[in-house]
């Protein structure tokens, strides 16, 4: 079976690496073991130092899934991007944006209608899901599910963090042990898997509904979203592949932001 699991990655790892397309990189089609078997939580919480048992529990039962073709973001969207798509369509701007669309934060980090000098390559924040979903919809492009964005992460391999089994340290990812407290450029750190920041900087909000277990009987949670990744003040459990949170659709905030995907197509001959 760890053969299997080794020519499975090795094949992944292959493949983006040959489909890299500019701000894109390609993942091939295939299955993977998402989530976390549930015999595995005490070993977790013994390594990651945790007494709750909660932390765990909505990435348990580890299950078998297939994922189609797919493009996604190599980098998070950045001020300079999201700036640009609200010029362009000014019913996004802060100041046009309904009261009842946001939490009263959207676009808070801005100066009026920009973002500060020197700001342009930071992933953007304080946006709304709808915000970003729009943003990626204009581009020809959606936000990534849960099953894509975990791929992508862990390349479809059991590695705890998209760089391996080794825990953050300040030159893997930006996360509270790094210190920096904010948000960074994108790209800032070494890349995994030919993608930036898919552990720490900002959390990302992904496509779907927030429910609190991979379980038949799992509770949905109306308004809320899920959200992957981590962020600069997150701790090494909330980088890993595996980890999910939620965030109310509406609550811009500065620690989340997102990144696009888009369906493989293949050309008709």
């Amino acid at each position: 079976m760890r053969v299997l699991a080794a020519l499975a990655l090795l094949y992944v790892l292959t493949a983006v690496a040959a489909a890299q397309q500019g701000g894109e990189a390609r993942l091939p089609a295939g299955a993977f073991t998402m989530g976390t078997d549930e015999a595995r939580v005490d070993a977790l919480m013994a390594r990651f130092g945790s007494r709750r048992r909660e932390i765990f529990a909505s990435e348990v039962p580890a299950q078998l899934v297939k994922v189609q073709s797919f493009f996604i973001d190599r980098v998070e969207v950045t001020n300079a991007a999201f700036k640009a798509f609200v010029d362009a369509h000014p019913e996004w701007s802060r100041a046009r944006l309904p009261a009842d669309r946001h939490n009263g934060e959207y676009l808070k980090a801005w100066n009026g209608e920009s973002f500060p000098a020197g700001d342009a390559d930071l992933p953007v924040t304080f946006v709304t899901w709808n915000a970003a979903s729009a943003y990626c919809r204009e581009a020809g492009k959606r936000l990534p599910d849960e099953v894509e964005w975990e791929f992508a992460a862990g390349a479809g391999g059991a590695a705890e963090f998209p760089w391996g089994d080794g825990l953050p340290t300040a030159k893997s990812a930006n996360w509270s042990g790094a210190g920096i407290g904010k948000p960074s450029s994108v790209g800032s750190f070494p890349p995994a898997h030919g993608l930036y920041d898919m552990a720490g900087n900002v959390w990302e909000f992904v496509a779907d509904p927030w429910k609190d277990s991979y379980r038949d009987d799992a509770k949905p949670s109306p308004g809320r979203r899920v959200i992957r990744g981590g962020s600069f003040g997150g701790s090494p459990v909330n980088l890993r592949v595996r980890y999910r949170d939620s965030h109310p659709e509406l609550g811009a905030g500065p620690h989340v932001g997102f990144r696009c995907a888009r369906t493989y197509t293949e050309a008709k001959r």
